[in-house]
């Protein structure tokens, strides 16, 4: 039997950024945490194998990190997941 098949894609395929179709941020307390540490983003940066250019783009949320980096940074920071990183609706953001 040959069925077609509808293929399936994913926002990215569409050339569509997945953080405005749902309206959702991907956040950080990552510089806190690292505070609470005693570590600069230098020092940071060497314990999870990355450049403190990384560190710096993903305390000011210019970049987000891989799960897999994610992961690192928790286990460096040895705080779980949801501790560190969290979802916010834009609107969320803009209260003080």
């Amino acid at each position: 039997m040959n069925r077609e098949r509808t293929p399936r894609t994913c926002p990215l395929q569409r050339g569509k950024n997945p953080e405005e179709d749902d309206g959702l941020l991907f956040k950080n307390r990552l510089k806190e945490a690292r505070a609470e540490r005693d570590l600069s983003q230098d020092e940071l940066a060497t314990l999870a194998g990355v450049s403190r250019q990384t560190i710096s783009a993903i305390e000011t949320e210019l970049f987000s990190p891989t799960a897999r980096l994610a992961l690192r940074l928790c286990m460096v920071l040895e705080k779980p997941f949801e501790e560190l990183f969290y979802m916010e609706r834009p609107s969320e953001a803009a209260q003080p």
